[in-house]
């Protein structure tokens, strides 16, 4: 059990041993106070870098935002990342015209003309719905092979 050991006290007072030493383990109310009040200001200064850090993105993005809005409206919206050719016909056909009319490159032999053309023609004819101008521009293009496979 307890230890037995006596002391005696000034005033002649038996104390027990047990009760005489004193508890290092225990922390004063001062010692938990002064802990969690200097955690509480680590806490406080964070919050207020964060906010300081936050107002300086903040009036910072609204330049960059600005330019960066200026840049998306610079950008194509559908031309530079499409696979289809942009604009309107030339006033003359040239070669590469006529290559992006048929779908076929600048250097395709006459069997690919002619293959390419009917496969057009089908889709576009102007009897089955088709447009007449885009009919007209079709055989413009083969004409213009055609014409340049001959010499």
């Amino acid at each position: 059990m307890a230890d037995a050991r006596r002391m005696t006290v000034d005033g002649g007072e038996t104390l027990r041993y047990a009760e005489y030493t004193s508890k290092t383990n225990v922390r004063s109310d001062a010692g938990i106070d002064s802990r969690l009040g200097g955690a509480l200001i680590a806490v406080g200064l964070g919050v207020a870098a964060a906010g300081f850090a936050g107002r300086y993105a903040f009036q910072l993005w609204k330049p960059l935002g600005q330019v960066f809005a200026q840049t998306v409206r610079k950008m194509p919206t559908y031309g530079a990342f499409s696979p289809y050719y942009k604009g309107g016909f030339e006033g003359k056909m040239s070669k590469r015209e006529a290559s992006l009319v048929l779908g076929i490159s600048a250097t395709s032999t006459k069997v690919k003309v002619r293959d390419a053309h009917r496969k057009i023609m089908v889709l576009n004819h102007p009897d089955k719905g088709g447009s007449p101008y885009l009919a007209a521009k079709i055989n413009e293009a083969k004409d213009l092979f055609d014409k340049e496979n001959r010499h």
